[in-house]
């Protein structure tokens, strides 16, 4: 998914972070419960949401589709990026 997500730019760590908060959220099973749909969380599922957001790198971009669930369903805050490294491991 990292790959995929290197069209909305930012560094390789970004990218890995975001790939890693998508795996968290697909592991919770909660966007499929909500959706309706399994598997709700896919790499293609991440860059249709990441294109629809108006603008940044993929953290900002994760991190609006992450606020538009937390307001359509709630509870969605802790997957949000909100660090990550250069070298790509995501710190919290």
């Amino acid at each position: 998914m990292a790959d995929a997500l290197a069209t909305f730019g930012g560094t390789p760590g970004e990218g890995r972070a975001v790939a890693r908060a998508a795996r968290d959220l697909a592991d919770d099973g909660r966007l499929a419960a909500d959706r309706g749909v399994e598997p709700a969380v896919t790499a293609e599922t991440v860059v249709r949401e990441l294109r629809r957001a108006p603008d940044g790198g993929p953290s900002e971009r994760w991190n609006w589709w992450v606020g538009s669930l937390d307001v359509a369903y709630g509870g969605y805050r802790a997957f949000a990026v909100r660090r990550f490294r250069a070298d790509g491991d995501a710190t919290g």
